[in-house]
């Protein structure tokens, strides 16, 4: 029920840009922020609570690849439909979100045909059991045992939030953060004012998009399906991310101008250390993109495992770290040279791959105890 009504605040937010008004713009942007809080969480429990042990990597690669494909078919259409207007007709425009519209709200009535989880099923047996309450009554009892849960849960959350797997990880979200922010919004933005790419910069804005999107569903798919499980898969695709970030971070230091996250009205005015390349920009789109996949899968991976009975709280702790940090890298990101943020990103990836490393080493301390 949770993914159902978040996803219709997604559904109205689309709804906006249909005939938009600058109030609906303010009220929705509000809406749609609750609503993916709400949605994330719900959907890290729902994956947590239909996995196991044995299939918790499967499950999330699979998520995810899936969930980035939406990059992929949306940055197509845009790109195909787009090609070539230097001006966008409200036309085009509204048909365009009634495209999307059309999409999120079928995504919504799907949410109503998973199956439902053990608390909710428990509730509904016990309100079956009470046929002689009236309707009032029964109402009174599932407001209270909302109170009661969200209590409960809140609780949880600052137990969760204290405890040593999730501070060590905290620098891993927070990287995940930054990222998130660099090849979502910042990397086109550099692409698409790099001078020296000319009158095809922007069009290139949409194809990095799908190039990113490709990456995505790549790491996603490989590491959901491919991979085999076993306890140090989480550190070899953590590392691997770590260096595909890491290269893609050299090659747009040297592929692209240091001032391009800082120009708005006119193009970039210095120039790379190597001559601005097309294909060493659709690759690190791509690089951006697999790294991406290695450190979120792995992440929800991890979490699910050590917190399969408190997956609620723990994967609203990442979203709340992750989106705080992203909000803070997109308000930098217009007033700062793109070699410190590439520097920025950098010293948080290690940082958090080290202690990713180090969770996954207590991890496999506790198994080998057990077995023991």
């Amino acid at each position: 029920m949770t993914m159902f009504l978040s996803g219709l605040l997604y559904s109205g937010y689309i709804a906006v840009f249909i005939i938009p008004t600058t109030w609906a713009f303010y009220l929705t942007s509000v809406l749609i922020g609750i609503g993916a809080a709400l949605l994330w969480t719900a959907q890290g429990h729902f994956l947590v609570e239909n996995s196991e042990a044995s299939t918790i990597n499967r499950n999330t690669g699979m998520f995810w690849a899936l969930l980035q494909c939406s990059m992929l078919f949306g940055n197509l259409y845009i790109y195909f439909d787009w090609n070539g207007r230097t001006e966008i007709s409200d036309n085009s425009r509204r048909n365009i979100f009634l495209s999307l519209l059309v999409a999120s709200i079928l995504g919504t009535l799907s949410f109503l045909v998973l199956k439902k989880s053990h608390h909710e099923e428990e509730m509904l047996s016990e309100e079956e059991g009470q046929t002689l309450l009236s309707t009032r009554m029964m109402y009174k009892h599932r407001a209270n045992a909302a109170m009661q849960d969200t209590k409960s849960e809140f609780k949880t959350m600052l137990h969760v939030l204290k405890t040593k797997t999730i501070l060590l990880l905290s620098p891993c979200m927070a990287y995940s953060g930054l990222e998130l922010s660099f090849y979502s919004g910042v990397y086109g933005t550099c692409i698409g004012a790099t001078a020296q790419f000319g009158e095809a910069a922007k069009g290139l804005i949409g194809i990095s998009g799908i190039v990113v999107g490709i990456g995505e569903i790549v790491g996603g798919g490989l590491f959901g399906l491919v991979c085999k499980n076993n306890r140090f898969r989480r550190t070899s695709v953590v590392f691997l991310g770590m260096v595909v970030h890491f290269v893609a971070f050299y090659l747009v230091f040297l592929n692209i101008p240091d001032d391009a996250p800082v120009v708005f009205e006119t193009t970039t005015q210095t120039t790379p250390y190597l001559t601005p390349s097309i294909s060493i920009a659709l690759l690190c789109s791509f690089l951006l993109g697999l790294g991406d996949s290695c450190f979120n899968t792995q992440l929800y991976s991890i979490l699910g495992r050590v917190y399969a009975e408190q997956s609620t709280p723990a994967f609203a702790i990442f979203k709340f770290i992750q989106s705080v940090f992203a909000a803070v890298a997109f308000f930098y990101s217009g007033n700062l040279l793109l070699m410190w943020q590439l520097l920025l990103m950098v010293i948080l990836g290690f940082t958090g791959t080290l202690c990713f490393f180090m969770v996954e080493r207590m991890q496999n301390f506790s198994v080998d105890l057990q077995e023991y």
